[in-house]
C-alpha cells in the first residue's frame, strides 16, 4: 500500500488527544515531508496526463452564433440564482450551556398503515409441532456425543498405536547402531589383522635377503684366496730370477694383504652373524608378541560376545516382564 492510500501518512487524520496542544515529533516530519513529496509528484503526474491528452476530452468549442449554458445533470434539481437569499438572524446563549442533542431523523410516512389480529392456535399447535424439533435435537445432541466418544477412542488408540509405533523404532535404531558398531569393529579388527601381516612378510623378505647375502659373500670370500695364488701363478710373477725378491718383497707384503683381507672377513662374518641373531630374536619377539595379542583378543572377543549374550537375555527377561506386567494391568487390551 502506497503512503498516498494510507490514512497513517494522511495530515489531515488528528492522533492523540484532540484538546491537548500536538506535539510534532521528528518521525511526523518524516512522514509529512514524504506524504508531500508524493502529493506533489501525483499532482505532477495528473497535470503531465491532462496536458499529454491522455484524459477525456473537455467539450468543444461553439460554433458561430451560439454559445454555451450551464445545464444541471444531478437527480434532484435545485433552483439557481446569482445571489442566494440571505437573513440575519442573532441568538445568545448562556455560558457553559451545553449544545442540545440533535433530533433524530424520521422520514414522511408515504403508506397506509393495516393490522390483523392472529388468535391461539390459529397458526400453529407448540406442543404438536415441538416433538419433532426435540426429536431433532436430542437425536443430534446424541449423535455428536458418539461421535465425541468415538473420536476419544480413536485418539487414544492412537496414542497407543504410537507408543508402540516409538518402542519399535527405539528398538530398531539400538538394533542398528549395534550392527554398525560391530561392522566398525569387525573392519578396524580386519586392517590391524591385516597391517601385522605385512609387517611380518616384510621382516620375512628382510631376513631372507639377509641370509642370502650372508651365504653369497661366505661363498664368494672362501673361493677368493685360492683364486688369487692361481691368478699370480698364471699371470707369471712366480719365476726363479725373482725368487729372492718374492720371498721377501711380495710374500711379506701378499700375507700382510691376505691377513688384512681374512680379518676383513672375519668381521663381515661378525657383522652378518649378530645381525642375522638380531633379526632372529626380533622376529621370535614379534612372533610372541603376535600370538599374545591374538590370544588377548580371541579373550577379548569371548568376554564381548558372553557380555552380548547376557545383556540379550536380560533385555529379553525385562521385555516378557513388562509385557506380562501390561497385560496384567490391562486385561481388556489383550482381548
Amino acid at each position: 500500500m502506497s503512503a498516498t492510500n494510507n490514512i497513517m501518512f494522511d495530515a489531515r487524520v488528528v492522533r492523540g488527544n484532540t484538546y491537548a496542544a500536538q506535539v510534532v515529533t521528528q518521525e511526523q516530519q518524516r512522514q509529512q515531508q514524504v506524504y508531500n513529496r508524493n502529493e506533489a509528484a501525483r499532482q505532477q503526474r495528473m497535470e503531465q496526463r491532462r496536458g499529454g491528452g491522455g484524459g477525456r476530452a473537455g467539450t468543444p468549442e461553439p460554433v458561430a452564433g451560439r454559445r454555451h449554458l450551464e445545464v444541471q445533470t444531478e437527480t434532484f434539481l435545485e433552483e439557481l440564482t446569482d445571489r442566494p437569499a440571505e437573513a440575519s438572524i442573532e441568538t445568545q446563549t448562556e455560558a457553559f450551556l451545553d449544545r442540545p442533542p440533535s433530533p433524530l431523523f424520521v422520514p414522511a410516512k408515504n403508506g397506509v398503515d393495516v393490522e390483523t389480529q392472529i388468535g391461539a392456535g390459529d397458526l400453529f399447535d407448540f406442543d404438536l409441532e415441538v416433538g419433532p424439533i426435540l426429536d431433532v435435537l436430542v437425536g443430534k445432541t446424541l449423535e455428536v456425543a458418539m461421535l465425541e466418544l468415538m473420536e476419544e477412542e480413536e485418539l487414544s488408540a492412537i496414542r497407543s498405536q504410537q507408543e508402540k509405533f516409538e518402542m519399535m523404532r527405539a528398538a530398531e535404531l539400538a538394533e542398528v547402531q549395534r550392527l554398525e558398531y560391530e561392522a566398525k569393529r569387525k573392519f578396524a579388527e580386519k586392517q590391524r589383522r591385516k597391517k601385522q601381516e605385512r609387517e611380518f612378510r616384510e621382516a620375512q623378505d628382510d631376513l631372507q635377503e639377509k641370509v642370502a647375502a650372508q651365504a653369497f659373500a661366505k661363498k664368494y670370500l672362501g673361493d677368493l684366496h685360492e683364486q688369487v695364488f692361481d691368478s699370480l701363478g698364471e699371470a707369471g710373477h712366480f719365476y726363479d730370477p725373482v725368487r729372492r725378491e718374492v720371498g721377501e718383497i711380495f710374500l711379506p707384503w701378499l700375507m700382510g694383504a691376505v691377513s688384512t683381507e681374512l680379518a676383513g672377513v672375519k668381521t663381515a662374518y661378525q657383522a652378518a652373524d649378530d645381525v642375522i641373531r638380531a633379526t632372529l630374536g626380533r622376529a621370535v619377539e614379534q612372533k610372541k608378541a603376535a600370538e599374545a595379542a591374538y590370544v588377548a583378543e580371541q579373550q577379548r572377543l569371548a568376554d564381548e560376545a558372553e557380555a552380548k549374550r547376557k545383556a540379550d537375555e536380560e533385555a529379553e527377561a525385562k521385555r516378557k516382564a513388562d509385557e506380562e506386567a501390561a497385560a496384567a494391568e490391562d486385561p481388556d487390551a489383550g482381548n
